[in-house]
C-alpha cells in the first residue's frame, strides 16, 4: 500500500498542491492534517502510523510537511524503518527503499546533530561572555517594592498568582518567596 500524507498549517491554506503531487506519484490513500507542524498531536499522522504496515510506503510532498524538525523527522523515519515502512519525499527526491535514500537521510541526521552541537557551543560561549560582562541570565529572584505592591493588589483583586507572576516577569516561586504569607 502506498500512503500519502499532506499537511497545511491553517484552515486558510489548501492541500490541493500536495494532493495533486501525491496523486501523480500513485498513492493509494491520502491522509491529511490541518494544523501547525509544531503540534505534537496530529491525528492524521497518528492514523497514518497506525495504518502503515511492513512493505508499505509513505509519500510526502516535502519533508517539512511530515516533521516539525530534523530530530522529529529522524525519529519518524526510525519508527517507519523499524516497522519495515519506506518513506519517499517527492520534493527532496528521497526514497528510503533505496541505499541512496537511506544514505541521504543519515547525512541529514549527521548535519542536524552537527548543528545542535554548534548551537550548544555558541550558547555556552555566549553565556560565558555575558558572565564576564557581569550579566546573568534567568528571571530575577528579587522583586522591587513596586512589583510587590502591584502583585499584592492584583492578588487581592482576585487575580490568579500564576498570571500575576507572568505579568510581572518573575517565576511563581519568586512571587511566593517575595510575598511571604500574603
Amino acid at each position: 500500500m502506498i500512503f500519502g500524507y499532506a499537511r497545511v498549517s491553517t484552515s486558510q491554506q489548501d492541500h490541493a498542491l500536495q494532493l495533486d503531487a501525491l496523486k501523480a506519484a500513485g498513492v493509494d490513500e491520502v491522509i491529511t492534517d490541518t494544523m501547525t507542524g509544531t503540534k505534537t498531536d496530529r491525528p492524521g499522522l497518528d492514523r497514518l502510523l497506525d495504518k502503515a504496515r511492513e512493505g508499505d510506503t509513505v509519500v510526502v510532498w516535502r519533508l517539512d510537511r511530515l516533521a516539525r524538525s530534523m530530530t522529529n523527522l529522524l525519529a519518524l523515519v526510525d519508527t517507519l524503518q523499524r516497522r519495515g515502512v519506506h518513506l519517499r519525499s517527492l520534493h527532496e527526491e528521497i526514497n528510503t527503499s533505496t541505499a541512496n535514500g537511506r544514505l541521504l537521510l543519515q547525512f541529514f541526521g549527521m548535519m542536524a546533530e552537527f548543528e545542535a552541537s554548534l548551537l550548544k557551543e555558541r550558547t555556552i560561549a555566549g553565556l560565558a561572555a555575558a558572565k564576564e560582562q557581569g550579566r546573568v541570565g534567568g528571571r530575577p529572584k528579587v522583586m522591587s517594592d513596586e512589583q510587590i505592591a502591584m502583585a499584592s493588589s492584583l492578588i487581592a483583586a482576585g487575580h490568579n498568582k500564576t498570571n500575576v507572576a507572568k505579568q510581572l516577569g518573575v517565576s511563581r516561586a519568586t512571587l511566593y518567596r517575595n510575598l511571604g504569607d500574603s
